[in-house]
């Protein structure tokens, strides 16, 4: 069974739950696979390169300053972090940043060991979101990403950040080139979008393909399968 918060989600006469990604809550921590949460019900993987701006997208799209943590710090988040939303059973999941030149080869090997073991056996992945610096797009780990996604079938939506430090002709022609590029790769399980998490531009677009990927299965329930519940108090 599905649970909602608030209950205006759940009108009995036009069923249709709604996500209100602004009542996104941290759930738990986890360094290994079995330390997730119970591979039940359906969550989204936000993955990138540090310094791309992850914890920013993440943080705008949940209209929160400091649901996922910032830092200068390489090396600083090193562990999956899980999210609830207000719909029980739905996640959201910020994987550890990787790939930054002075985060020890050690911590690199640890990290790849752990985030292999995540997309490759959790089940109730529906999606992973990948975020760049569009201005520095498709690193080794970007490319990482998308021949998994490739191998396994699972959706990918790129997320090309920090779209405020170009141009508007230079960022949309950057997305255009990935987007061609993408797509001849994996076809229609690739989306790429420009975002700024400084400006807000591109996170309704963000929300409704995460949508997508989340309440499929639940628009087909019946009301009397949805218990109304409330948030964790703070």
């Amino acid at each position: 069974m599905f649970t909602l918060w608030p209950p205006e989600s759940c009108a009995m006469s036009t069923f249709d739950p709604v996500i209100h990604y602004n009542l996104a809550h941290f759930e738990t921590s986890a360094s290994r696979l079995d330390q997730c949460p119970p591979d039940t019900g359906a969550e989204v993987a936000f993955a990138g390169r540090s310094n791309a701006g992850k914890s920013s997208a993440i943080n705008a799209l949940t209209a929160q300053t400091a649901l996922a943590r910032t830092s200068k710090t390489p090396g600083r988040t090193q562990l999956i972090n899980f999210f609830r939303l207000n719909i029980e059973g739905l996640r959201l999941v910020d994987l550890p940043g990787y790939g930054y030149a002075k985060v020890p080869v050690a911590m690199k090997l640890h990290w790849q060991r752990h985030l292999d073991a995540y997309l490759q056996h959790r089940e109730c992945l529906q999606g992973v979101v990948l975020v760049m610096d569009i201005r520095h797009p498709m690193k080794e780990f970007d490319e990482m990403m998308v021949h998994w996604c490739s191998s396994t079938g699972v959706p990918l939506h790129v997320l090309l950040t920090k779209e405020d430090k170009l141009k508007r002709g230079p960022a949309k022609s950057t997305m255009l080139q990935i987007q061609k590029q993408l797509k001849e790769r994996l076809g229609d399980k690739v989306s790429v979008q420009t975002f700024s998490a400084l400006k807000k531009s591109g996170v309704d677009q963000l929300r409704q393909r995460i949508n997508s990927w989340l309440l499929p299965d639940l628009k087909e329930m019946q009301p009397d399968e949805v218990e109304l519940i409330p948030p964790k108090a703070d």
